[in-house]
């Protein structure tokens, strides 16, 4: 059951369904659930939500949330957003409580991971 008040559920633009739903299989083990051919989405990955079809992208240059996943194997992750067909857009680097980096998935849409400090 969802928590009252709390985040339940996000949504993000895409002007290529199925290259972001092969990313994000690919990179991070992701399955979608296609409700027709301009939406789909994802459940059980920290917080539910979707992709919908539309000539946008969400990046932080453009005043869009930055959505950040965890990673116990930070350079790992990084190798498999690029094997996927992600593109770094801020390589790993250190910040007050850990490293991050920065990428874009094949729609453009920009995300963080972080990890512990070393």
């Amino acid at each position: 059951m969802p928590a009252h008040e709390k985040m339940n559920y996000v949504e993000f633009p895409s002007n290529d369904l199925a290259a972001t739903k092969a990313f994000f299989e690919a990179a991070f083990g992701w399955s979608f659930t296609d409700y027709g051919p301009e939406y789909t989405a994802f459940s059980d990955e920290g917080l539910d939500g979707g992709f919908f079809k539309a000539n946008l992208c969400s990046t932080t240059a453009s005043g869009g949330a930055l959505i950040v996943f965890y990673s116990e194997r930070l350079e790992e992750t990084l190798a498999k957003v690029e094997a996927a067909g992600g593109t770094i857009i801020r390589p790993i680097f250190s910040f007050p409580g850990g490293r991050r980096f920065q990428f874009t998935e094949p729609a453009g849409n920009e995300f963080g991971v972080w990890s512990d400090p070393e």
